[in-house]
C-alpha cells in the first residue's frame, strides 16, 4: 500500500501527464511514467525521449506561491548525475487539499546554471529506519525567477 506521500507524488505526475505538453516536442499527452525508482526522473515523452522529474507538494500557507524549499530524493544518485553533467527538467506541482493549484516547470539548463538549488540534507540518524540515508532539497530561492515557467494554470 502506498504512503500518503507516494499517493501525492503519483497524483502530481498524473496532473503533469494530463495538463502539460512535452516541452521538447510539444506533443500533448505523450509524457508517460517511468518505472518506480528510476533514478532522477519520473516521466518520459513517448515521442522524443524527453525526461523530467516531478516534485509534488502541499501548500500550507494561504498564498499560492511556490514554497522556498521542496524535498528532493536521494543525494548520492542526484550528485552523481550532477557530476556527470546530466540534468532533467523539473515539474513542481502544488496542491491545496485535493485541488490542483499550480504546475511550474524548470528547464534542465536552468538547473545546471543554478547548482546551489541542490542542497544536501543531514544523513538520517543511526536510530532511523534507513540509517545513514542522505537526501537533498531543492532550494527554490536559488532559481532565477525567469527560469520558472508557469504551466498551470496557463496564462
Amino acid at each position: 500500500m502506498a504512503t500518503s506521500k507516494q499517493q501525492l507524488g503519483a497524483k502530481g505526475e498524473r496532473a503533469v501527464r494530463e495538463k502539460v505538453s512535452c516541452p521538447r516536442c510539444g506533443r500533448v499527452r505523450h509524457l508517460t511514467p517511468l518505472q518506480a525508482n528510476f533514478p532522477c526522473a519520473d516521466l518520459i515523452c513517448k515521442f522524443c525521449g524527453f525526461l523530467a522529474q516531478v516534485k509534488t507538494y502541499t501548500l500550507k500557507t494561504p498564498s499560492n506561491a511556490l514554497p522556498t524549499r521542496i524535498p528532493g530524493a536521494g543525494w548520492k544518485v542526484q550528485h552523481e548525475q550532477i557530476m556527470a553533467g546530466i540534468y532533467h527538467g523539473l515539474y513542481l506541482v502544488g496542491y491545496r487539499g485535493k485541488r490542483l493549484v499550480r504546475i511550474d516547470y524548470v528547464p534542465a539548463h536552468i538547473l545546471q546554471a543554478s547548482p546551489d538549488v541542490f542542497e544536501p540534507r543531514r544523513a538520517l540518524s543511526a536510530k532511523a529506519k534507513r540509517a545513514g540515508w542522505l537526501g537533498f532539497e531543492y532550494n527554490i530561492e536559488q532559481l532565477p525567477t525567469i527560469g520558472i515557467e508557469a504551466k498551470y494554470p496557463s496564462g
